[in-house]
């Protein structure tokens, strides 16, 4: 045999085992997919103020089989992440229903000087989930929404099945003993690379009893968006507990 040859059958069987390594990780980031009798919406809860959602769900699960999900978002963002980012069709498609809010004064949901205090914010989530007709959801609550979450879970904490707090804001407006008090089953989660509100917020919420931490490699603040493989990931292990 020619005293290249072994090498250029090794380069050769490289050139073909790397397309298939990279198959499975291209459709691994693809768009998560409904299943075909999901069903997605977008509305507006009637009242003062006015609250846009999106919404996303999977009507062949029995409706209490699986918890319901409640979206908030940061600043920077709307409902419309988490319907492009697929969130919103990975829960439908596990038999969760999912709906994402607009907060109010972003997205298409106006403005309402009736959330400028901490009671206020709590009692406009608390009408969103009865309006919505959400069953003890889990809340998800990125960054500037801790402002609407972290009140109303210290008010209202036994209304939700549980808690997913991402790097929010607001955590030390409140005491050890206050989070101490609250039952509600938490994943706290936040991106390596958050060196400053991610961890800043551990800080207080660590406090809380029933808690685990994921910290979500190589991401950012928004680890949601950085690394959303390991967020739907840590998401979905943390929903499967609850069941």
């Amino acid at each position: 045999m020619p005293r290249g040859r072994p090498a250029l059958l090794a380069l050769g069987a490289v050139l073909v085992c790397v397309p298939l390594l990279l198959l499975p990780a291209a459709r691994r980031h693809g768009p998560a997919r409904l299943p075909a009798n999901a069903t997605v919406r977008a509305g507006v809860t009637p009242g003062d103020p006015a609250v846009a959602y999106r919404e996303a769900a999977a009507p062949r699960f029995p409706a209490s089989s699986r918890p319901d999900v409640l979206l908030l978002h940061g600043q920077a963002f709307t409902s419309r992440t988490w319907q492009a980012l697929g969130t919103l069709a990975l829960l439908a498609a596990e038999g969760h229903r999912a709906v994402a809010i607009d907060l109010p004064g972003y997205g298409d949901s106006p403005a309402a000087g009736s959330v400028a205090t901490q009671r206020g914010r709590a009692a406009f989530l608390q009408r969103v989930v009865r309006q919505l007709g959400l069953l003890r959801p889990v809340l998800i609550s990125p960054s500037m929404s801790g402002r609407f979450a972290l009140p109303f879970l210290l008010a209202h904490g036994e209304q939700l099945a549980g808690f997913v707090p991402i790097a929010p804001v607001g955590t030390r407006e409140y005491s050890a003993v206050q989070y101490q008090q609250v039952q509600t089953p938490t994943l706290i989660l936040y991106g390596e690379r958050d060196t400053g509100l991610g961890q800043q917020a551990l800080q207080s919420l660590q406090h809380l009893p029933k808690h685990r931490v994921v910290v979500l490699p190589g991401a950012g603040h928004a680890c949601y968006m950085d690394k959303p493989e390991d967020f739907h990931r840590a998401l979905l292990g943390f929903l499967g507990q609850l069941q």
